[in-house]
């Protein structure tokens, strides 16, 4: 029984490291094609590691920096995400603690209405979304945050209140016998509790937020230079729409690069905190 257990793993693992390579084999492409000439990409080439013939060093990269805007995309891209991730975490975080304590049917309703929200495509609202934010001011790096805020809600609500159920009321009561106030007992007593969710929550946030080109394409005002790094990417163009390869794969991997060091580092705290919040859930 044993031997047949260690073959089905054997097998099992052969299998996902071979989808593994597969997920893996468009980054190293792009990483190659980064190194190489203009000529050298998008061609029979493009699927071959780099020669003495085609090999441009770091060129590309210095072009990526140089042209188009890259380093006000990029900060563009940091203030976004780092303000609608923090935006996300502590008032969704919040909101779970309330919707779990309070047992009324309208804290009910508020969960499901959460719930509701990962299942609606954006499809349905974009161009609703697109007029409403340009009149309410929303149209720029330091306010679309807000719009992040709604739209990540609800995965961060579900996650956190599945947590939240695990968590003793006791721990609560005795903060508040000590003098503690609602917010008080929040961010001194629950918050620090909350620090495995807090960091899956936020590394899957920040995926999507760093990422994500159609809500900031639809939103920000591009005429005044808004955009972020990969509505950036697409605009490396030369003349008569000849695409720039080499600083548009330079791009790429400097926009993918600190997500995937940022995962590797934090994804044994993803698996617990998904966990964590699937016990109770």
């Amino acid at each position: 029984m044993h031997k047949k257990n260690r073959i089905a793993d054997n097998i099992l693992s052969v299998i996902l490291s071979i989808l593994s390579l597969a997920w893996i084999y468009p980054v190293v492409m792009i990483f190659s094609n980064s190194l190489k000439q203009e000529n050298a990409i998008g061609t029979a080439t493009a699927f071959q590691f780099p020669n003495s013939e085609t090999y441009a060093g770091f060129t590309n990269y210095i072009n990526a920096l140089q042209s188009k805007g890259f380093l006000t995309a990029f900060w563009y891209s940091l203030v976004i995400t780092v303000t609608a991730a923090a935006l996300i975490l502590v008032c969704c975080s919040m909101c779970a603690w309330y919707i779990t304590r309070v047992k009324t049917w309208y804290a009910k309703a508020a969960y499901f209405a959460f719930v509701f929200s990962m299942v609606v495509p954006f499809q349905m609202l974009m161009f609703t979304l697109s007029s409403t934010a340009d009149r309410l001011g929303l149209s720029n790096p330091y306010n679309i945050c807000i719009i992040y805020l709604g739209f990540g809600a609800g995965l961060a609500v579900f996650m956190f209140c599945g947590f939240m159920k695990s968590i003793p009321l006791e721990i609560e009561e005795a903060a508040m016998i000590d003098g503690c106030g609602p917010l008080r007992t929040f961010f001194l007593v629950v918050f620090p509790i909350l620090k495995p969710t807090m960091i899956s929550v936020g590394i899957l946030e920040t995926m999507w937020l760093w990422n994500d080109y159609l809500l900031p394409y639809l939103v920000l005002d591009r005429t005044k230079g808004y955009q972020t790094i990969p509505i950036l990417i697409q605009y490396f163009r030369g003349s008569y729409g000849r695409v720039e390869m080499g600083p548009m794969m330079a791009s790429i991997m400097m926009t993918v690069l600190p997500i995937i060091i940022i995962y590797l580092i934090c994804q044994k705290h993803i698996i617990k905190g998904v966990v964590a919040g699937a016990v109770k859930g």
